[in-house]
């Protein structure tokens, strides 16, 4: 038994996550073939894909890119590749388009708000 507080942020099991950014970029003098245009994004907030009003995202590209996100969204080390690495290519062969993701704030989750399984120790709070 510990001295703390309820309201102390040791008694609230949880994580944190990245934010993330998924831009499209260059090259600018060459076709796109997956209807985006450069500069056009979505943001990834916990699991919640955040596109702008009145844009939209090839499926194609965001299958490419769904397997990488939630590694993106987690703490690396700094010499790990995806730390550092950014820029993910167009699955088309033919388009030069690459789409680059930024990390672009880190935010906290409660545990007992994503999910009803106890954590391995038993905490649940």
């Amino acid at each position: 038994m510990t001295n703390e507080s309820p309201a102390s942020a040791s008694d609230d099991v949880g994580f944190e996550l990245y934010d993330l950014r998924v831009e499209v970029v260059g090259p600018a003098d060459r076709p796109i073939y997956c209807g985006a245009r450069l500069g056009d994004y979505f943001e990834l907030h916990g699991e919640m894909l955040k596109l702008p009003p009145g844009q939209g995202f090839s499926l194609y590209s965001l299958a490419a890119l769904l397997p990488l996100l939630p590694a993106k969204q987690r703490m690396t080390d700094p010499h790990d590749w995806m730390s550092t690495d950014a820029e993910i290519a167009c699955p088309d062969p033919n388009c030069p388009t690459r789409f680059r993701i930024t990390r672009i704030g880190r935010r906290r989750f409660r545990r007992s708000d994503v999910t009803a399984v106890t954590p391995p120790d038993g905490r649940t709070k």
